[in-house]
Formats: structure tokens, C-alpha cells, sequence
């Protein structure tokens, strides 16, 4: 399997568009990534849960690993297109865009200062 097999099957998905993140290509559902390939078109990423990771790390070694550091941790996982089969990849890139349609839509995290903090626009009196 190559890179442009992993972008045919990604884009095949109800919604998906490509994009791109820190110069190289993505591919997102509701304006979030759920797959990328990575600069070095040999190899890609999906988003799948820590506990999906495992499975599918543990069942295919050679074609799947955890990317590094916290990313890996939190369940991104590196897709060897040498070792895969459209199939299988597939199988992850569905799982990985079916992880964001079915999560909750948040707003991100509003950023308030405490009152005692703001800084005031009014010049202070002198006193």
C-alpha cells in the first residue's frame, strides 16, 4: 500500500477533507484531524483510542506502533503503508473517523481572567 492509497481510502469517508498540519497532509471530520501522512510519505497516522491502539499493535506489530510520547500514549498510532493491506487500513481509518463523529462536540475551554486580576483600561486616581 502507498501514501495515495491512504489518502483515497481517508477521503472515501462520509465528510472527510484533506488539510494540512505542520506542512504535511491531514484529513479531517468536523474540522478535526482524524488521520495524517507524515512528511516521509512511507508511513501515516490514525487517531484511535488507547484501548483500540493496543489491539491493533498487538494483533499487527509490523504494521502498526504508537507514535511518541504523549501523542502515542493518547492513542495515535503510526500505520507502516509497506507492511498494510487496504483492508486492514480500512478497518483503523474507519474506527479512527467513526472516534470523532461519535464524540461529544465540545467548545473549547473559554480563557478568563479572575477579576482580581484584570487589568483595568481606566487610568487609577492618584491618591
Amino acid at each position: 500500500m502507498t501514501h495515495n492509497d491512504f489518502r483515497r481510502i481517508a477521503l472515501a469517508l462520509s465528510n472527510a477533507v484533506e488539510g494540512a498540519h505542520m506542512g504535511h497532509p491531514d484529513f479531517r471530520v468536523q474540522n478535526r484531524i482524524f488521520a495524517t501522512i507524515h512528511t516521509d510519505p512511507s508511513h501515516g497516522m490514525v487517531k484511535l483510542t488507547p484501548e483500540q491502539q493496543q489491539a491493533f499493535v498487538r494483533e499487527f506489530p509490523k504494521v502498526f506502533a504508537p507514535e511518541s510520547g504523549a501523542w502515542g500514549r493518547g492513542g495515535s498510532t503510526r500505520v507502516i503503508f509497506s507492511e498494510a493491506d487496504q483492508e486492514l487500513v480500512g478497518e483503523v481509518m474507519t474506527l479512527a473517523w467513526q472516534n470523532i463523529i461519535n464524540a461529544p462536540r465540545t467548545r473549547g475551554a473559554k480563557r478568563s481572567i479572575p477579576k482580581a486580576r484584570r487589568v483595568s483600561q481606566k487610568p487609577r486616581k492618584q491618591t
